[in-house]
Order: C-alpha cells, then structure tokens, then sequence
C-alpha cells in the first residue's frame, strides 16, 4: 500500500533488507528500490514514491551549443524530518564490512570479458573510393544522404503550400535538394561570421558587406526557407496532435524521420573504439514544447536534452532525445534506462568499457552492463540504493591526499581517494590500487613541494577517457550552426547539421591518418565544407564594385525571371532597368529623373 508521503512501513520490516536477482537492495514491505533519484519531472505513476524527495542546487554536467560546459544537474537529499525514519527503517546496503585501505589486497573475482566487436572499430565505407579525395562534402552527405534531403525538401514544399493556403502572403518556388544543400552551407557560413542579424550578411551599405551569400541565394529566398523548413509531414503532424494524450501520441514526430536517418547513418558509417561513455548535451530553446527541462539559475533556462553516447575519439555513435518520459519499462529510473537503450549489444558487441558521471553510475546498472558482457566506470553518490554505507575505517576530511578506501562487494569495487576534496568511484574493471601515482602540489615541511600522490588506475582511467569524450562537444560549441528560432524542432534541426558536420570533420581525420597526411584544422574543414555545399570555390576573389549604374540582369540577385530586367526604383518607386553596381538597388538614370546621384548624394550627406 502507498500513502500520499511514501511507501507504508510494517512493523516487522524495520532492519529487514535482502538483495534481490539484480542486485537491489529491496526492502520486505515489497517496493522495488529502483535507482532514479535524479529527475523531478518524471512519471508519479511509476516512481509514485518520489515526494519523499527535495530538490537542491543544479549541478548538472553538460555542454550547450552556445558554447562551454555548463553545471546543470539536480540533486537530491532527504528532508530532514525523514532523516531519521529512513536511517531507522530503510538500510540501503547490505553490507556491514569495514573500509579497506591501498595496502590490503585486492583482485578481479573475475577476467574481464574479451574484446569482441561486431566490425572492426573505425570508418565502415568503401574507401577505395574515399582514401584518394576524402571530399568533406561527400563525408557529410553520408548522414545528410540524398534520401533524408529529398524526403526534407517534400515536407517543406508541403509545409509552405500549408502556409499559403492558410492565408501567408509568399511567392513560393519548389524547393530542390542542390538549393537544400547551399542553404546548409550558408546556415555554416553565418554561424562562423556571427553577424547580429541574418539580414545583415545582404547589406550592401554596410561597412560590414560581404558578397559571399548573395552569390549563393537571395536574402528573401533564404529567409522563405527558414520560415517554412519543416522534417515531418504537415498532414501527418495534424493526425498525430489530435493522438495527445493517448499512447499512440508521438511527442518526436516533426523530427522522426531525419532524427531515425541519421541515427542509422552514425551507426552504419563507422563502429566505435573500445572505450565509450555516455553523457548529456544541451540545446537551449525557448520554444513551446513539452520536451524542454527548465533549468533554475542559469542565463538560459530551457533545454531540450539529447543523451549521447560517443568514443573516445569524440564520434557520436547513437543519441536519444530525452522526452520527459522513461525510455524503456524497466521501472529502475531514468539514468538506467538512458545507458541501457544506447548500449545495444547486437550492435556494438561485448568487452567495451564505458564510462559515466554519477548522474548514471548505480551497482543495479553497473552489474546489469556486466552480465551483458561490458565493463564499466564511474563516479558514484553514497545517496544510491546499493553502496556502501558503513562508516568503519572510513575517510575522514583530515585525511592525507592520495589517501584510498575501498570495499568490493562480487564484480563491483567502490573506492573513494582523497584529492583535493573525496572522490568516489565505482568500477567492474579495476583493481583498488595498482602502484600508480601522479604529480599534485602538497605541502611538506611548511613548503609547497611536488610530490608523488598514489591514486587509483579507475580514477585514473575515468579522468582521461571522459575528458576524451567532451572533444566532440567542444568542436560543436566551437563551430555550429545554431541560430535562434521560436520552432523547436528547427533547433533540433540545427543540432543535427552539427552532429553530421563533426561526426564528418572526424572521419577526415582518420582518412588522412591512415593516408599518413596531416589532417587539416577544423575551420578549414569547414571552409572547404561550405564552399563545396554552396557551389562558390575557395579561390573566387570578391570583386571590386563602383558606384557607376549599370543593366540589370534579367533574373540577376533570384528575383523573379519574369520582371525582365526591371525593378522598382529605391526613391521614385517607378521600374527601371539600371541598378548601382557596388550597392545593388534599383536606380533611375535618365534625363529628367536622375535617381543615382540623388540617392549617392543623400547617402554621402548622411555619413558626413
């Protein structure tokens, strides 16, 4: 039985505690101890024990696409009224051993598994083609194939005709995948110059006028698209909004079929090396959509949260989009079963080591990756069902650094090491202490001195691989092509052009290490990218444009063939066939009306 507060306690079970087939620590009143602490929005009708908790600070890990890794996950502590009945009647470890220290042995119970992967780790093209010219444009339309393109520019043709049917006043022309792919090109160009406004990169009277995207697309042409892209069909959309509320409401349809696209796309192109890990990534919105999580005290306070799974070479593998819902019915919380979907052994194979922050690490996960075959590392809370609690020959605050602690209970070892502050970790591939030692700055003698400090091979291990795996939100948060939009789907639109786009610049690298060539910088990565995208060479100079009038061309700048070479002129409104040469407007010169000189004239007054 349940009451508003929590679980209802019997008066037999107050010290009875057992673990169960995997490895829980279940109390006799029956309630699965399941390990989600972490989220406050998730469902009351599986976790319906959840109000037991308060919520603290945000201290999450993650990194956003504006750039830098942000503090963004809650945490969670008993009240203080509950303190007490939860230390007298819900032991969360059954063991009572005491602490063990560096110098007492230690040893795997077990060998760790082989490692066995399904291909061989690395690039899965045909590289007979690839080894020779690895283009970026053609490494980047492995994810943004012909297929997920030509499937974008229909549903975004439909959307506009939708538009215009709904009263939108545009003048619409089908929309190609060679014009899709320049307007990804210039969606990049934009974000690398970061002008205020889109429309800026068109000013021609601006100190700041660049003819690069006019070469490429028209201002208005290129602000029709972004109004009107759309991944889902709009016919389809309306079907499935009226399915809320029901199981059959799919909360991701407007991004289902790039975002399944390209997730087989990240699979199919390359398999990862041994070591993975698993972490959060943040796209900030401020669109209307269930899909955000609200983040106290921060700049940017709505997020649509992608977990992510990656190598240590920085690729992303696999990703999933976190829909305020649990991912699978496991019953056993929120972080379990985000490690779970990604790690598919069929796909993957068995003996890779992955890596996690406490926000995932629990002995129920960890023991459920061991008997699937995977070894695992992290950092761990003392707050999860499971770990130890005894505090016999525990760390204290005084403690010496370099000082280890660590009790194994099967496969799992938890050890905690005294750096500048205590840090625990939990692994099922490590022993306690294995020698090594590293450099930190102490104090001895009333002098700071540099001195050897022993430190665990898992501490070890988890610092180097999970600093490995932010490589690839740095290299999105150097360069990316987000942009703000009141559409959350087009963000998320943005943040796979981004995952496609670094996922490429990474599959450049290891082409031109096994062609025993330097790889080139990111950035003329993506010069090169756009340029290609675009259709416009690296080499083409800008041309030096006078104030003289000239002709104008029939169709020149994407206006409409069908205005013959005439446009309204800037000051009298009336068609002319002349135009400045360096300003780009529509002019009048003839013999009663000279508008040229006026306009340059009036223009030059201004800047005095």
């Amino acid at each position: 039985k349940l009451e508003e507060n929590g679980p209802v306690k019997r008066e037999d079970s107050d010290s009875v505690t057992a673990p169960d087939e995997d490895g829980f620590s279940v109390h006799s009143s029956g309630l699965d101890s399941a390990d989600s602490d972490d989220e406050a929005d998730l469902s009351e009708e599986m976790y319906p024990y959840y109000d037991t908790y308060e919520e603290e600070e945000e201290t999450e890990t993650a990194t956003t696409l504006d750039g830098g890794r942000r503090r963004l996950r809650s945490q969670r502590s008993w009240p203080s009224a509950n303190k007490a009945k939860r230390s007298r009647s819900e032991p969360l470890s059954v063991d009572a051993a005491a602490w063990k220290s560096e110098k007492d042995p230690d040893n795997l119970p077990h060998p760790l598994p082989h490692f066995l992967p399904t291909r061989k780790p690395g690039i899965q093209l045909p590289l007979s083609e690839y080894l020779t010219n690895p283009s970026p444009s053609k490494l980047f339309k492995m994810y943004f194939n012909w297929a997920a393109v030509k499937t974008l520019c229909a549903n975004t043709n439909k959307n506009a005709a939708k538009n215009i049917a709904a009263g939108k006043k545009f003048k619409w022309a089908e929309l190609t995948e060679a014009e899709l792919y320049r307007y990804i090109g210039l969606t990049l160009y934009m974000w690398i110059l970061k002008l205020p406004n889109i429309k800026d990169f068109w000013r021609a009277s601006s100190i700041f006028y660049m003819p690069y995207p006019s070469k490429v697309m028209s201002r208005t042409r290129f602000l029709l698209i972004t109004w009107n892209i759309h991944m889902s069909d709009p016919a389809e959309d309306e079907l499935n909004d009226r399915k809320k509320g029901t199981d059959d409401y799919d909360c991701l349809h407007r991004i289902r079929p790039l975002y399944d696209s390209l997730r087989v796309a990240c699979k199919a192109v390359y398999h990862p090396q041994k070591n993975l890990s698993v972490d959060e990534r943040m796209v900030p919105t401020k669109a209307k959509t269930a899909l955000k999580k609200n983040i106290k005290n921060k700049q940017k306070k709505r997020w649509i949260k992608f977990f992510v799974l990656s190598d240590n070479t920085g690729y992303t593998f696999d990703f999933k989009v976190y829909t305020r819902k649990s991912i699978l019915a496991t019953r056993r919380g929120l972080s379990f079963d985000a490690v779970v979907s990604l790690i598919n052994k069929n796909c993957l194979g068995s003996g890779y080591h992955l890596y996690c922050d406490k926000f995932y690490t629990s002995p129920a996960l960890f023991r459920h990756l061991h008997d699937l075959g995977f070894g695992a590392c992290g950092t761990f809370r003392d707050t999860r069902i499971g770990t130890p609690k005894t505090k016999v020959n525990a760390m204290t605050k005084e403690s010496p650094r370099g000082t280890v602690r660590w009790i194994r209970e099967g496969a799992l070892i938890f050890i905690k090491w005294m750096d500048t502050r205590e840090l625990s970790v939990c692994s099922t591939m490590h022993t306690a202490f294995s020698g090594n030692t590293l450099k930190r700055m102490c104090k001895v003698g009333g002098k700071r001195r540099v001195v050897e400090v022993p430190v665990p091979s898992a501490v070890k291990d988890y610092n180097s691989f999970m600093g490995e795996a932010d490589l690839s939100d740095q290299l999105i948060g150097s360069y990316s092509s987000w942009r703000k939009s009141r559409a959350w789907y087009v963000m998320v639109l943005y943040h796979f052009i981004d995952i496609a786009v670094t996922n490429s610049y990474l599959l450049s690298k290891e082409l031109c290490g096994r062609l025993e060539e330097q790889p080139v910088k990111h950035q003329a990565f993506l010069e090169q990218l756009i340029a290609e995208l675009c259709g416009v060479p690296l080499q083409s100079v800008p041309e030096r444009y006078q104030h003289i009038p000239v002709a104008i061309v029939e169709g020149a700048s994407g206006h409409n063939k069908a205005s013959k070479g005439r446009r309204k002129c800037k000051l009298c409104r009336k068609c002319t066939p002349f135009m400045c040469e360096a300003c780009r407007v529509a002019l009048c010169v003839i013999v009663d009306r000279n508008c040229h000189k006026l306009y340059h004239s009036s223009f030059k007054d201004s800047e005095n």
